[in-house]
């Protein structure tokens, strides 16, 4: 390891020479704090910045062991150290000056989720932050001077402001940690106590905007029914009450614009713990909760949606389905039955983004329509047997259709975006207006039998005139936001996966399914097999695994394994 004078050297000895001789400062630099990495140098002033990290020991940063003895109160920390860092080079960003991104120091921006990412990494011994930084040029010379500024004044200062304990408001940081250890207990509690989900009263859950998810000001605060209310002790904060949504079957009904998709919103939200005065740190739901919605266009393969779709006229078979494009009720179908593979305890549902002809078929529609004659099965007739033979809650938003009050074990009335039990009444009401007693067929959990293969004819490279070079492509990754990523020449649509809340978790995605492809798609490996050493390998090693180049990506979010699974279903040459 070099010392920082060393590094210093170095910059003058290459002061104004071609911009490829930063090249030659990947390694490894003493300063009187902390290690600073160039682990990987940009090519050209105008490319991609460099990727650089810095490990600070623990008696140095000087954090309350307490603080990252376990999760989630280390990831918490992890969560507020970016925040600190983010805000503190934002100020020295491209003040040095140059070409092309010269002088841009960025780290990872967080959301108002606290998601585990590879910009901050708490180990027993040390805290590591990755970042970015544009090094300096003129044309595509290189100015030693501005990264000199860079890296000897910025960056210890910047330290110095954010990833020392002594710098911090100390009563704020212990709030963002015990806030954490009592999500955590809320989540646990849940499970303990048959619940699928808590909303705290005073929560608030409508959002600034439809571009901005911050809270918003002078919303109605959430008041929960008394028929629903129930108090937890939190083990920091004390008492809170709240709506306890039990295990079962939860319909929320009420007039439009007065907060059922809000309510919704809010709980598939809840699978993430959030940010002090975001409104919603009290708003927890099933770690394992999946939105689920039609995706018309899909593509679907070797899903057994026959739970759902059968007898079709072609005399198809649907316990192993394929298409490469889904009608609206077979992508919700096969949605669901890959929810469940996935683990999901929870299915989070609103009539507005379903396909009708899933959901329901009413009484008369059913007279018309002989049952032999429909191959759907529609989801309010298995909807119980999933809960009481799969142990699988939902939690569904309605406006249009009656019949689903039949079915519900609790029915919440959103009035002005507050919600009323009116179970007993609804329920009394039941009887006035009857559905089907038809019964489905025979409830048996689904079984896939998807294998990951590999199109070879797909990742072979190609020359300018498209033949093919006999060579293995290189597989490049291309994230666009939190819809979708290419991996090499194939788009990955997961616009519809609504719970990938971050782009990073979306570049995590990217690299997962690039290694699965590299490492596991070979014929024989199942998704759920895929999915299973993918996740364990992130519980296990972190975002190491993913490494390139020797060194672990900046800008990459943990997805959670319904995600993951997700992702490799919609990967077309799997």
């Amino acid at each position: 390891m070099k010392t920082k004078e060393q590094l210093r050297d170095m910059l003058h000895q290459i002061d104004h020479r071609s911009y490829p001789q930063y090249k030659s400062l990947r390694g490894e630099y003493r300063f009187p704090q902390y290690t600073l990495s160039i682990d990987h140098v940009q090519g050209d002033p105008f490319a991609a910045p460099s990727h650089l990290h810095i490990r600070i020991e623990h008696r140095v940063c000087g954090f309350p062991e307490n603080y990252y003895a376990q999760e989630p109160a280390r990831t918490a920390l992890e969560d507020h150290l970016i925040r600190g860092f983010y805000e503190a080079v934002r100020q020295f960003s491209f003040q040095a000056k140059g070409s092309g991104k010269s002088g841009l120091i960025s780290v990872s921006s967080c959301g108002q989720e606290i998601l585990k990412r590879s910009a901050c990494e708490i180990t027993d011994k040390e805290v590591i932050i990755r970042f970015h930084v544009g090094f300096p040029a003129n044309g595509r010379t290189i100015n030693s001077a501005e990264l000199e500024k860079i890296l000897f004044t910025f960056l210890p200062q910047a330290v110095q402001k954010a990833l020392l304990f002594s710098s911090q408001n100390k009563e704020a940081l212990k709030r963002r940690i015990e806030l954490a250890e009592d999500q955590a207990f809320i989540r646990d509690y849940l499970g303990k106590n048959d619940l699928a989900a808590f909303v705290a009263d005073g929560a608030i859950l409508p959002r600034a905007s439809g571009v901005s998810d911050k809270p918003m000001k002078n919303a109605v605060a959430f008041s929960s029914p008394d028929s629903l209310r129930i108090k937890i002790n939190l083990p920091h904060k004390g008492g809170i009450s709240g709506m306890g949504i039990r295990s079962g079957i939860t319909l929320i009904v009420g007039g439009g614009y007065h907060g059922k998709s809000t309510l919704l919103d809010a709980l598939q939200m809840g699978v993430y713990d959030h940010v002090p005065g975001d409104g919603r740190e009290y708003v927890i739901a099933d770690g394992t909760a999946v939105k689920l919605r039609s995706e018309d266009g899909r593509y679907v393969r070797d899903v057994d949606v026959s739970m759902f779709i059968n007898h079709l006229p072609s005399g198809k078979k649907t316990d192993s389905f394929s298409t490469e494009d889904a009608s609206g009720s077979t992508s919700q179908a096969a949605g669901i039955v890959e929810a469940i593979e996935a683990g999901s305890r929870l299915f989070l549902i609103d009539e507005d983004t379903s396909a009708t002809n899933f959901m329901v078929r009413d009484a008369f529609m059913q007279r018309v329509i002989a049952r032999e004659k429909e191959p759907i099965t529609p989801f309010i007739e298995r909807a119980g047997d999933l809960f009481e033979k799969a142990g699988i809650s939902t939690i569904l938003v309605a406006g249009s259709s009656g019949a689903f009050f039949h079915i519900a074990d609790t029915i919440i009335q959103m009035d002005n975006y507050v919600p009323v039990d009116i179970t007993e009444r609804a329920k009394a009401l039941c009887g006035e207006y009857p559905i089907s007693k038809e019964k489905p067929g025979e409830f048996a959990i689904p079984h896939n039998r998807r294998i990951m293969t590999k199109d070879e004819t797909v990742h072979i490279r190609r020359n300018y005139y498209g033949k093919s070079t006999g060579e293995p492509e290189k597989l490049k990754v291309k994230v666009n936001g939190t819809d979708s990523f290419s991996l090499g020449r194939q788009d990955v649509d997961l616009r519809y996966i609504e719970q990938i809340t971050d782009s990073e978790q979306m570049a995590a995605l990217a690299h997962l399914l690039k290694y699965a492809v590299t490492n596991y798609v070979d014929g024989k490996n199942t998704v759920k097999d895929c999915g299973d050493r993918l996740y364990r390998l992130l519980k296990e090693k972190g975002f190491g695994f993913l490494a390139e180049g020797g060194y672990t990506f900046s800008g990459l979010a943990m997805p959670r394994y319904q995600e993951i699974m997700s992702c490799l279903n919609r990967y077309r040459r799997g």
